[in-house]
């Protein structure tokens, strides 16, 4: 089942981010930081949304969408920042089901699409993204630091 992080779930996911943050090698991890950012986000929030999936009432995964431009094609976009998957749940169809479903709320908010990066090592996931009908960029991704 997929449903939105909100005030009443969000200490559930947590443990999640904290791990998805651990596969990232982020240095800093917090987890009030952590519930302090990701509680702005909701389903009627403009910026995304975070979306948790639970099995048999225990969260196995979650994403996170934000909504940006391209002036490339001139409209909005959706950026599926984060998908973690349990490594329990890996292979069953979780994180499939959290893309569709992130496809399809970044449909309802008129997004042109849901675009997405992963780490070159990251040779799962990218066995997920590759199955899907999804088409692979060439673009490097830079990052530059403002702090």
């Amino acid at each position: 089942m997929i449903e939105p992080v909100s005030q009443n779930n969000i200490v559930e996911v947590l443990p999640l981010i904290r791990a998805y943050q651990e596969f990232y090698n982020v240095a800093d991890i917090s987890d009030s930081k952590n519930e302090q950012f990701f509680s702005q986000f909701g389903e009627s929030n403009s910026t995304g949304c975070q979306f948790i999936y639970r099995d048999n009432g225990v969260i196995v995964g979650f994403a996170t969408v934000y909504f940006s431009y391209a002036s490339s094609i001139t409209s909005k976009v959706a950026v599926l920042n984060d998908l973690y998957t349990t490594e329990n749940s890996r292979g069953k169809g979780v994180g499939r089901k959290l893309i569709d479903h992130c496809r399809e709320f970044a449909a309802s908010k008129n997004a042109a699409r849901l675009q997405w990066v992963t780490a070159p090592e990251n040779t799962v996931a990218q066995g997920l993204y590759d199955s899907m009908n999804t088409s692979k960029s060439n673009w490097h991704f830079y990052t530059y630091a403002t702090k």
